[in-house]
């Protein structure tokens, strides 16, 4: 096994350097988190409140939505695609320069869909069109978590991987408040006319800063330590081969279904309770809290009380995460799940008073539950798997988790909702709570574990 190179430096010169490289990779994950997120949540607004008029015009409204819901969800038939994609080259090229693409790819097929033509300019290519481009995002999204946050965990402090991991995961918050906020002001900037016409497409527009930070990455980060260990050992390796070929290789992809098919499954499910109540608490509740059967609230109240909500899951992820750099990954993970379970039958009730306070109060409750598990999660998932498998490993539990709760819980619950009755939603959401508690149940605790270990 090699020599732990989390281990503090001996100088407090070169310690104050290594702090200081830490912040940059952590707030360089954090930006690029942040507007890939955004782009991908700007979506889950968009699909809610503006895509069924403008790309379904011809479908009654709750068909409409049940249809824009399910091109949302064509990102996240792509993500699990985008993780062995990407997870593929993250573990054969590096971490580093597979991010910058998948940050590329999410910038260009968000602008794209702000220039896209609508339903009334060019009939049902429209929604095609736009089915494809989010497919892309779900491309983008698979590959970018898992550089992300590997970019992180992999060079931060042994003790400090949770709290580092946290700056990736802070990407998702972060882009909801940013989504939120951006459709706050165009909607108060603009005629109702004018937003729904044009003004939609300006944030999307916006993602054009992706490229730039891309870039960024590009040239100014380096690769993680334990990748470019398993580099050299693999270049040793190469050496003490007598042929003038390096050995054909198994995909990594490949490689860690056959090794790890347990801790994958698991991973999956452990994610299920973050995506189901998360896409609901960020989706679904802007349409059942601006309809007269539900909160019957306006369009700007919704989006802010997200906003609000998000602003305050971003600290009790921190916290959570520095919580288990101390005490362990499970026990935080486990409460997470239980309150987010017990938390969805008090969330309807609370959004239906349609008291602005109340609506907070409801919402808030369900992210912050959620924050504790998604905050440790990164830094969990990194240490499920060796490094020669991990960008692989990690990413295929996140969006096998993401594809199996994420993509159709906004079109589940619309559907549970308008044809039965509210407390389903609740049920289902609980539900998916108990799966993830029994999955982590079954996960060894991982957080004294080395990341330097290879095979």
């Amino acid at each position: 096994m090699a020599t732990d190179i989390n281990t503090p430096a001996a100088g407090t010169g070169d310690d104050a350097h290594i702090k200081s490289s830490m912040r940059k990779v952590a707030l360089t994950a954090l930006a690029g988190a942040s507007i890939e997120w955004y782009d991908f949540f700007l979506y889950a607004t968009a699909a809610a409140l503006v895509f069924p008029s403008v790309f379904f015009p011809e479908s009654t409204p709750t068909m409409g939505l049940i249809l824009s819901f399910g091109t949302f969800a064509f990102g996240f038939i792509a993500r699990p695609i985008g993780g062995i994609l990407f997870g593929h080259f993250g573990d054969r090229i590096g971490r580093k320069r597979t991010l910058v693409v998948a940050l590329m790819l999410m910038g260009v097929a968000s602008t794209l869909i702000g220039l896209m033509p609508t339903y009334a300019m060019i009939g049902i290519a429209a929604p095609i069109l736009l089915t494809v481009l989010r497919f892309a995002q779900g491309l983008a999204i698979g590959g970018q978590w898992g550089g992300a946050m590997l970019l992180v965990t992999e060079t931060a402090p042994a003790d400090k991987r949770g709290w580092y991991g946290a700056y990736a995961q802070a990407g998702a918050p972060v882009g909801v408040i940013l989504a939120n906020l951006a459709f706050i002001i165009i909607s108060a900037s603009v005629s109702e006319e004018f937003f729904m016409t044009w003004g939609w497409r300006i944030p999307f527009l916006v993602s054009v800063a992706l490229i730039w930070i891309s870039m960024y990455v590009q040239l100014n980060l380096e690769d993680t330590d334990a990748f470019k260990e398993l580099e050299a050992i693999r270049q040793q390796r190469l050496a003490a081969t007598t042929g003038t070929h390096e050995p054909v290789r198994r995909s990594p992809v490949l490689e860690a279904i056959i090794k790890y098919p347990k801790r994958i499954a698991l991973a999956a499910g452990a994610f299920l309770s973050i995506q189901v109540s998360f896409y609901i608490l960020i989706g679904f509740i802007l349409a059942f809290g601006g309809d007269p059967n539900g909160a019957n609230m306006s369009r700007d109240n919704m989006l802010a009380a997200v906003l609000i909500a998000s602003a305050l899951q971003i600290p009790t992820q921190f916290w959570a995460s520095g919580y288990s750099d101390r005490h362990g990954r499970r026990g935080i993970f486990m409460l997470g799940a239980i309150l987010t379970g017990v938390w969805a039958f008090a969330l309807f009730p609370l959004v239906a008073t349609g008291n602005f306070f109340l609506i907070v109060l409801g919402i808030t409750g369900g992210l912050v539950f959620l924050g504790l598990m998604y905050g440790p999660q990164a830094a969990f998932f990194t240490e499920l798997f060796r490094t020669e498998v991990r960008y692989s490993g990690a990413s295929l539990g996140y969006q096998m988790g993401a594809i199996i709760g994420g993509a159709f819980a906004p079109t589940v619950a619309t559907i549970l909702w308008t044809q039965y009755d509210i407390i389903w939603v609740s049920v289902y959401t609980a539900i998916a709570s108990v799966l993830s508690l029994l999955s982590v149940m079954m996960l060894t605790e991982t957080y004294k574990s080395s990341l330097h270990d290879t095979v």
